[in-house]
């Protein structure tokens, strides 16, 4: 039997306007405790974004989103977190807050190939 490890994941959710709470779903953040894994794929729809504001700053949020996806590569991509343990990323990355980019719940599964979810959610629940 193949092994199966707990991990945990939680949406990123760009919000436009946090006035008014509206928002999609850019990408998905997984971690996987097991395997010192974490990791962040995003997606921009456009469209959607001009859909809920049509002067939203494209270019800044697409330099949030990389900038998650840095903090869980490490190295001098993740800034101040570079030194941090993958865990210690997650739970920095999923800590609530009233930006552009926001974390959503996290939840969790079993998986025996944690890189392989970050495409499978990003790909079920983002694209």
């Amino acid at each position: 039997m193949t092994r199966r490890d707990v991990f945990e994941y939680a949406l990123l959710r760009v919000v436009p306007r946090v006035e008014r709470g509206e928002c999609f779903n850019a990408g998905v953040l997984v971690y996987c405790r097991a395997h010192s894994f974490v990791a962040a794929r995003t997606y921009l729809d456009e469209a959607k974004l001009k859909a809920l504001d049509p002067h939203a700053d494209v270019v800044g949020v697409r330099a949030a989103l990389r900038a998650v996806e840095g903090v869980c590569g490490g190295g001098a991509e993740a800034g101040q977190a570079a030194g941090d343990d993958a865990g210690r990323r997650f739970r920095w990355l999923i800590a609530p807050r009233s930006t552009v980019v926001q974390p959503g719940s996290v939840h969790s599964g079993l998986t025996t190939d944690p890189a392989g979810e970050v495409d499978r959610l990003l790909d079920l629940l983002v694209r």
